[in-house]
């Protein structure tokens, strides 16, 4: 059992590293191109942090697609998780030092479409 822990953990831990180690123009293209990434983003980076309130704050977004999201902005180091050793659990997500910098392409989309909509 402890083996396989090990294993899984070693996994996990490469496929962080690799994750991070990918361009920043292929993660833009990745998170960009995926309709719920910007948006769990930008809760995250708004305040809004536990899952189960990002999940009320976005309509269409399931649970499935939202752990997913959040394992891939993990993956990627935009964001960090913590665990807090509570009955029920409680789990929250913010963004990592490299995710700060990161959502300034949440600014840039967002200075994109207020451009937009005034010269629509």
């Amino acid at each position: 059992m402890v083996h396989v822990m090990e294993n899984k953990t070693k996994k996990t831990l490469r496929t962080t590293a690799n994750a991070a180690h990918k361009p920043v123009s292929a993660m833009v293209e990745d998170i960009v191109g995926c309709k719920w990434s910007l948006s769990v983003m930008r809760l995250v980076r708004d305040g809004v942090n536990r899952p189960g309130a990002m999940q009320k704050a976005v309509e269409g977004l399931s649970t499935k697609v939202l752990n997913e999201r959040l394992r891939k902005l993990q993956r990627f180091g935009i964001l960090e998780k913590h665990a807090y050793p509570e009955v029920p659990p409680r789990v929250e997500y913010q963004l990592t030092k490299f995710g700060e910098q990161f959502s300034v392409v949440l600014d840039g989309v967002d200075r994109l479409q207020a451009w937009l909509d005034t010269h629509r």
